[in-house]
């Protein structure tokens, strides 16, 4: 998991315990105070609700205890793909430049050009270096790919 990562889950952990939690307990007591439970739909939501909230904080905890994390600014720059870096890549075929930052499963969001290290892409591109021709099977077909760059940070 990057430095980023990690922020964003204790940042999100924090929110989680600090604000939301107690916003549930209070649609709870307040649910509560109409009476039957048994057919008192807020009430179940808020259960529901309350529910999914720990479930999440416990997963964040989970994941914040196992995780490995790595601040690829503290790794001297160098050409070769590894964790954390942003790698720009050369589409072969159309000559399209497209970049991507290889980073940890929670963190992977493809719309602001970050893979999860364990993306056929990302594994294909780990320990290549810049110049080096890789292919990567996709659902349409192998695409072929030149490492134009290798960025820290």
């Amino acid at each position: 998991m990057t430095v980023k990562g990690a922020e964003a889950l204790r940042a999100e952990l924090q929110d989680r315990k600090s604000k939301l939690r107690p916003t549930i307990t209070q649609a709870i007591a307040e649910a509560r105070e109409h009476g039957d439970l048994k057919e008192n739909a807020e009430y179940h939501a808020a259960r529901e609700q309350q529910g999914f909230n720990e479930g999440r904080i416990q997963d964040i905890e989970g994941k914040l205890a196992d995780a490995q994390i790595i601040d690829i600014k503290k790794i001297p720059p160098g050409e070769k793909v590894i964790f954390g870096v942003t790698v720009a890549l050369l589409d072969v075929d159309t000559q399209e430049e497209i970049r991507y930052q290889i980073v940890g499963e929670d963190e992977a969001d493809l719309k602001i050009g970050k893979i999860s290290v364990m993306s056929p892409i990302a594994r294909a591109l780990i320990g290549k270096s810049v110049g080096d021709a890789v292919s990567v099977a996709t659902p349409g077909g192998d695409k072929e790919y030149e490492i134009d760059g290798v960025e820290h940070g």
